[in-house]
């Protein structure tokens, strides 16, 4: 081999040596290739189903009496065939049984009522367990006309003022209403009381709020 050969042999070895250092360094820099990472799956919450809500039972006090238009059930334990879901108080006063015909609810607690079933019951059954229960009361109502946002008929489930009255009736119509001259009609003393809305709310003549009874008509002019 001559010595041209021999240097161009040693001239590509080295060119040889640099590619491949070259190469090598960068394959060295280049950043790893990230990983991709699936997207964080979000629990999907199962669909609700909606729950009927049955109607909220009243507080009924222990010396309650049913009046006319109550709605009460009557359970007779293990004897289906001789209780009632709903029974009205008619306007006589009497609610219909099954096997029993009509007895008289008007005036009665509920626990005098029982009672009342139960003796009945003893003729036909052995130690009957009667529990009745008021459903619904309609027989507690007060009334307001006139001059109010919603004037109509209102629960007396719990005890009420007149200022309380005017209140859940939407408050006094601005500009219409005449506050200082409202009526309350009482018809269990057939009697008319006055209320001064202007003298209750700034704390005077407050013996006017008085407690609401049954069947009392409120009236704004």
């Amino acid at each position: 081999m001559s010595r041209k050969e021999k240097e161009m042999k040693q001239t590509l070895l080295i060119v040889c040596m640099i590619l491949a250092i070259a190469v090598s360094g960068a394959a060295q820099q280049k950043p790893p290739a990230k990983s991709v990472s699936p997207p964080p799956q979000t629990a999907t919450a199962p669909p609700q189903t909606a729950t009927p809500q049955k109607d909220a039972l009243p507080k009924v006090p222990d010396d309650f009496v049913i009046g006319l238009e109550d709605i009460l059930s009557v359970n007779v334990w293990k004897e289906p065939d001789h209780s009632v879901a709903q029974a009205v108080v008619r306007p006589d006063g009497m609610i219909t049984l099954p096997m029993i015909g009509d007895i008289k609810a008007d005036g009665l607690t509920p626990k005098q009522l029982e009672e009342a079933i139960t003796t009945k019951l003893e003729e036909v059954l052995t130690a009957p367990a009667v529990t009745v229960t008021v459903l619904r009361i309609e027989s507690l109502k007060v009334t307001i006309v006139g001059n109010v946002g919603k004037p109509g008929v209102y629960p007396l489930t719990a005890p009420m003022t007149v200022l309380e009255l005017i209140a859940k009736a939407g408050g006094l119509i601005p500009d219409l209403a005449h506050g200082k001259s409202i009526k309350i009609i009482r018809k269990k003393e057939g009697r008319v009381r006055f209320f001064n809305y202007d003298e209750v709310i700034h704390g005077r003549t407050l013996s006017m709020n008085i407690l609401l009874d049954s069947g009392d008509m409120v009236i704004v002019p």
